[in-house]
């Protein structure tokens, strides 16, 4: 109910914004309308995905799998594909960052605790 509501409230908004841009008005009713088809649309998305996933003998949703949903929608897969490769680009550079300063990390470390860390290491490698 509580994301029923929120999808109403959403498409309220935007019904709001395209009022004011283009000078047309909604009922209440169309409003409803619209909401409810949104919803409906919404689970049948889900349910696709999850269709998709599971058919991959997966158990998680991944972009490759959007990106099918989308596939009858040359704008929206466009637009899905460039946001995909900006969060890729985006994970890849924190991972090079995370990776420099934990070689910097070592680097500073006393002989002591390089042996002490490379001990802990094998450590846990042999458990």
């Amino acid at each position: 109910q509580r994301l029923k509501a929120a999808v109403h409230y959403t498409v309220g908004c935007l019904c709001q914004e395209v009022e004011e841009d283009k000078d047309v008005q909604f009922s209440k009713q169309s409003i409803a309308a619209i909401s409810e088809i949104t919803f409906r649309q919404c689970e049948i998305f889900a349910k696709d995905l999850e269709m998709f996933a599971r058919h991959a003998k997966r158990t998680t949703v991944t972009t490759e799998d959007v990106k099918l949903l989308a596939r009858r929608s040359n704008s929206l897969l466009k637009y899905i594909t460039q946001k995909s490769e900006e969060l890729a680009s985006s994970n890849m550079e924190q991972k090079e960052k995370k990776k420099k300063k934990s070689s910097v990390a070592k680097r500073e470390r006393t002989p002591g605790e390089q042996e002490a860390a490379v001990t802990e290491n094998e450590d846990s490698n042999m458990a």
